[in-house]
């Protein structure tokens, strides 16, 4: 492909995917982690005693699946809410787009890269 068809690509179908992505995520298990860990978990009501004990949860996230587990949810759910946080503020007329979206994009990415570098610290 040659001329001004080439020059007119952008890199917004990565962010639609991730926002695609964060949305299904949040969708299906959202609720399910809030009651088990907002509700369920605190009363002790429905799970195993120590369910959600430190040792269990570092177990968790020491394990290469529960880390990947843990990525996944954590990143997609903020890139998901950066991209309907761009948007809504797009449509505010909140400023100029390309400082909206270093904001929410940034963020979005710095907490990927802290979550990544905390689940490298603690360790296999």
């Amino acid at each position: 492909m040659t001329g001004p068809a080439r020059d007119n690509r952008s890199i917004s179908p990565i962010f639609w995917l991730l926002f695609g992505a964060g949305g299904m995520l949040s969708a299906l298990f959202g609720p399910g982690l809030i009651l088990i860990t907002g509700f369920f978990a605190p009363l002790g009501v429905g799970l195993p005693e120590n369910f959600l004990s430190y040792d269990h949860a570092l177990a968790f996230a020491q394990n290469p699946v529960g880390k990947l587990a843990v990525l996944v949810v954590v990143a997609l759910f903020f890139w998901h809410g950066a991209e309907r946080l761009f948007l809504t503020l797009k449509d505010m007329k909140a400023g100029p787009s390309l400082l909206l979206k270093l904001c929410t994009y940034g963020v979005a990415a710095v907490v990927t890269a802290a979550v990544i570098a905390l689940l490298l610290a603690i360790g296999f």
